[in-house]
């Protein structure tokens, strides 16, 4: 599989922006997960967060054993951004679209590993720390593996913020088997 073909795939999504990026050059930092620790009930009690994700060396020796990752976004309409669980509720259908990329890619030979902008919730109640019912579909969270994703958006030029009535979403792709041609 080439970068054309992911591009002329992806297209057909209602993708607001993407870039394939270098793994090497994704920051990664144990700070990220103090706002996991402090501000997230999801802390200790997922599967797609930590410290179940494991360490952020981990974390990072994962991700950069894959060459390159697709960054992309969505935007989903709001109309209170104050209103987190009804912006929550948009993140939906920018999974549902992660999905649905990883499984094409996949299908095309491509060795992936995904991140997203939330963690999994496949489940209404995560099983953790029991087994996971669902292994092979967890997607955990960007910042649960200590990137520093606002230092990827600014170095490949995406926007963050598009105005009080709209929320972006964001994924990272981790990507083998892809080549340049």
């Amino acid at each position: 599989m080439i970068y054309d073909e992911i591009e002329e795939y992806i297209c057909q999504y209602p993708i607001y922006q993407y870039t394939f990026a270098e793994t090497e050059e994704l920051e990664f930092s144990d700070k990220v997960r103090t706002i996991c620790r402090k501000e997230c009930s999801r802390y200790g009690h997922s599967w797609s967060c930590p410290p179940a994700v494991g360490s952020v060396k981990s974390c990072h020796t994962l991700c950069l054993s894959y060459p390159k990752a697709l960054l992309f976004s969505t935007v989903a309409e709001v109309e209170d951004y104050s209103d987190m669980d009804r912006l929550l509720e948009t993140k939906e259908e920018h999974e549902l679209i992660t999905r649905q990329i990883v499984k094409y890619l996949k299908d095309h030979g491509v060795i992936c590993y995904t991140l997203s902008s939330d963690s999994c919730s496949i489940c209404d109640k995560c099983a953790y720390p029991r087994e996971c019912r669902h292994k092979e579909a967890v997607i955990p969270c960007i910042e649960s593996h200590g990137i520093v994703l606002m230092n990827a958006i600014e170095k490949y030029h995406m926007d963050f913020y598009l105005g009080d009535q709209n929320v972006l979403w964001f994924s990272l792709i981790f990507l083998k088997n892809v080549h340049d041609f």
